[in-house]
């Protein structure tokens, strides 16, 4: 091993060392050791590194806490120069000492000293003295070149060398994506007499967002989309993340040159949204385990699932905040970039190969970007391919990145490793400062060339014709980039080193090919249906008892609407009179159970997103949620009903004894499931509270109208019928009608009571009986002042309910419950498909 100390050679010898530095901090852009015949004697060696100000980086404690060598010794790891330096303060430079710039993780690969690098210079000098020709001689030694575009972090894999290569290769060629733009222009039509000069030039039809985009990420590296606003970074991680549909993206996205099949991709990636998604009242530990519990088979033991996710807390440095709530505006929790560090969790929990994510350090501060960026680097030399979108990374975040894609307007302005900024730039013109971030640099020239007439097609141009040239240089050991094992064996490989890939744990991976079914090659899911529920179930129940006070207020509104009517219909009496009140309890009662199941609607928008976001790779059936939104939802309905039932029934004086109680909570108790189940349903229909509350109450007051309250059914227009039947509030108004007044044998008018509600209701009692005697001697009918004259089923046939019995009305409610619920279940498929047009 070769420290900074002084380095002689024979005579006649003079020997220099090029090496020429990679973009990554630790990486060298050439590893040739040429030496030549000849000249006086070689008395210092020359410098090896020029000092370059990218590469001048002061160590963070992030890096330190990695447990990176800082020995001072200079490591080669095939063909990657990693210079490690003791301090960080310059040292002097003795005859041949180098500045070293800040180190990378360490590779487990051999390593070369440079040493025994020398000792190939003085046995290859040795066999050039045997020579008889005396012309100066140049040999060369190979050792892998790594030139820009190659990665500078992880494994330097080389055939030849014998080390297995990349096995996982993400390349994408000719990426095109044009939606269809709105014409613009005035929102009326244009008048005869305006004036014809006026009119706005249209817009196209379409606009295109990736045109033409090309490019590659290998595994071990973190390849950084960058752009300004607007630029396509979102839409090309979309693209490759399958999120587009396969009609309107043109081009080709491979895996190790194989298409990939779209439930394949759910399984061996993750996809990590802009957003943080995640529920506020659950803690660090509790979110990741249920994602443990989603991703992971069941076939992995708990215990090992538990591992998993406290290995996974270290990783992302959480440990400190493991028992902390996400939080939200209202509670108090973990940080902005713990919270993003947690969303990051939940999508690699089972360890993808395949890793998207869109923008993951926006809203952070420079020290949690820095950190984030630091565990996605990680990931990557885990064997993870890593594809980020990123606005306008740090000093030091550059140097963790592998690759750059520079769009505009989604073109491609520059592609390849942060250490070719440079050089790109200079043969554009526009050199790069010392001391200038390049990527604040870049960026900022992209915005000045936008604002040209022209935009930056010259720099687009300059890119196609750098590529060009530099392309025969861009290549990697592994025979120019092309991997040498299938996607099978990748995937296959990828798992037998451990990656806990869902669906595939025991390394029988089956690549769906053109001629076989996609769905039976694949497992969509890690486990079955009842598992998914059980979680689902759980995890909802948990969120509810951390957040008591919304029950809490459902049944306080519950018990103040039903005192209010037990007082204003107390113990209503048999008269025509209280036939009416009952009327009107029964339409207030049965039409405020729907009113209050309106607080349904926000329960799924509020965590419609995350929704969204767990089932877009397969977290769990759409089935399992509603079933699990159903089994939690339904406890609550229980209590509420029985709440109302004992407020109301015997206060205000209601038939039927402890039978017509237990039917009384039971249409109250179907009357909440079906208001619930059509608020749910709405609320997969609605995308935000401010749309979904209009129509809920709206359709609530149709059904009402149309209940039979207000207007018999005999009296309803037959172009109206239809909504009478449709109406959610007929079916239990006319249940706990019928369940007041099927009973023959209460009479509800009596006597001089047919006089009331007439215009003779004012008349004394003595002329009412008069009147009855001289009705009676002309009918020849016998009407006394104690004769029944109208039943509870005359009551009935006089307001047309006659067509059901009440447990047909009750069994009718039910069902429309779960038709809403089936009705939620089918929006959810179609509304939930996470792909764009």
């Amino acid at each position: 091993m070769v420290t900074g100390t002084t380095h002689r050679f024979q005579p006649n010898i003079a020997t220099s060392i090029h090496l020429s530095c990679h973009a990554k901090v630790a990486d060298c852009a050439s590893s040739k050791l040429t030496y030549t015949r000849g000249g006086a004697e070689l008395s210092k060696m020359s410098r090896f590194v020029d000092k370059l100000p990218f590469f001048d980086r002061r160590a963070s404690p992030m890096e330190e806490a990695d447990d990176i060598p800082r020995s001072g010794l200079l490591h080669l790891h095939g063909g990657h120069h990693h210079y490690n330096h003791h301090q960080h303060q310059p040292q002097p430079q003795q005859h041949g000492a180098m500045m070293a710039p800040e180190p990378s993780p360490p590779t487990k690969h051999s390593s070369s000293t440079l040493a025994q690098l020398l000792k190939r210079v003085n046995d290859a000098r040795s066999d050039a003295a045997s020579s008889a020709n005396s012309s100066p001689s140049h040999y060369t030694i190979e050792l892998g070149a790594s030139v820009p575009g190659s990665t500078g972090s992880d494994s330097g894999r080389t055939s030849h060398a014998g080390v297995a290569p990349l096995p996982f290769v993400l390349k994408f060629t000719d990426l095109t994506y044009s939606v269809k733009q709105r014409k613009k222009g005035p929102c009326l039509p244009a008048l005869p007499f305006g004036r014809g000069d006026a009119t706005e030039p249209e817009a196209p039809r379409m606009k295109t967002l990736l045109d033409n985009i090309s490019g590659e990420a290998r595994e071990g590296e973190i390849m950084a989309v960058l752009g300004a606003s607007g630029s396509g970074k979102s839409t090309l991680i979309d693209a490759l993340a399958n999120r587009i549909r396969k009609e309107s993206l043109h081009g080709s996205v491979t895996l190790n040159g194989e298409s990939m099949d779209n439930n394949l991709l759910k399984v061996i990636s993750a996809y990590v949204m802009q957003d943080d998604l995640l529920y506020p009242m659950l803690t660090v530990e509790e979110t990741l385990m249920f994602s443990a519990e989603f991703r992971l088979p069941r076939s992995l033991p708990d215990k090992e699932k538990k591992k998993r996710v406290q290995a996974l807390i270290d990783q992302l440095g959480l440990r400190n905040a493991a028992n902390t709530i996400i939080g939200d505006e209202g509670h108090r929790g973990v940080s902005g970039g713990e919270r993003r560090r947690v969303s990051i969790g939940v999508d690699i929990i089972h360890d993808p190969i395949v890793l998207f994510l869109d923008e993951p350090t926006s809203g952070l501060d420079s020290t949690s970007a820095f950190m984030v960026v630091k565990v996605l680097q990680r990931i990557a030399q885990s064997g993870s391919v890593v594809v980020m979108s990123i606005h306008q990374p740090s000093y030091r975040i550059l140097g963790l990145l592998d690759r750059l894609l520079f769009l505009s307007r989604g073109q491609t302005v520059y592609y390849g490793s942060p250490g070719s900024l440079s050089s790109f730039f200079h043969d554009f013109g526009r050199p790069i400062h010392d001391n200038e971030n390049p990527t604040e640099f870049a960026l900022d020239l992209v915005r000045e060339l936008e604002t040209m007439p022209e935009g930056a097609s010259d720099l687009v141009e300059h890119n196609k014709s750098w590529q060009k040239r530099m392309g025969p240089k861009i290549k990697h050991a592994d025979d120019g980039g092309k991997p040498s094992l299938s996607l099978k064996e990748a995937i296959s490989a990828s798992i037998s080193r451990g990656k806990l890939v869902s669906g595939a744990t025991d390394g029988n991976v089956t690549v769906p090919s053109e001629s076989s079914a996609p769905d039976s090659a694949v497992t969509k899911f890690a486990n079955p249906f009842w598992i998914e529920m059980g979680v689902l179930t759980r995890r909802a129940f948990i969120n509810t008892k951390r957040t008591p006070e919304i029950f809490v207020i459902r049944l306080g509104a519950v018990l103040i609407t039903g005192f209010i009517l037990a007082t204003i219909f107390w113990r209503l009496d048999d008269s025509p009179k209280g036939v009416e009140e009952r009327l009107g309890f029964f339409a207030i009662a049965m039409s405020t159970m729907f009113y209050t199941c309106s607080d349904a609607l926000p329960v799924f928008l509020n965590e419609r997103y995350i929704f969204l976001r767990e089932t877009a790779y397969n977290a769990y059936r759409r089935s399992s949620y509603v079933l699990s939104h159903t089994v939690v939802g339904f406890p609550s309905l229980i209590v509420l009903s029985f709440a109302f039932a004992v407020t109301t029934f015997f206060a205000v004086g209601l038939a039927g004894g402890a039978q017509g109680f237990f039917f009384f909570v039971a249409i109250v108790l179907a009357s909440f499931w079906a208001g619930s189940g059509f608020a749910t349903f709405l609320s997969g229909v609605v995308t935000n509270v401010q749309l979904g509350f209009p129509v809920v109450v709206s359709t609530l007051a149709y059904f009402l109208l149309f209940s039979g309250f207000f207007i018999n059914r005999d009296r309803i227009p037959k172009y109206w019928l239809w909504f009478h039947y449709a109406s959610l509030v007929k079916y239990p108004y006319e249940a706990v009608m019928m369940n007041e007044f099927s009973d023959p044998a209460r009479c509800f008018v009596r006597g001089v009571q047919m006089f009331d509600n007439t215009p003779l209701a004012v008349l004394p009692v003595p002329l009412k009986v008069r009147l009855l005697r001289a009705m009676s001697s002309s009918l020849g009918i016998n009407i006394g002042t104690n004769t029944c004259i109208t039943t509870g089923p005359d009551f009935l046939r006089q307001q047309a309910v006659t067509d059901l019995t009440k447990w047909d009305c009750l069994w009718i409610t039910v069902a429309w419950g779960f038709l809403f619920r089936i009705l939620f279940y089918i929006a959810l498929v179609l509304g939930s498909r996470n792909k764009r047009r």
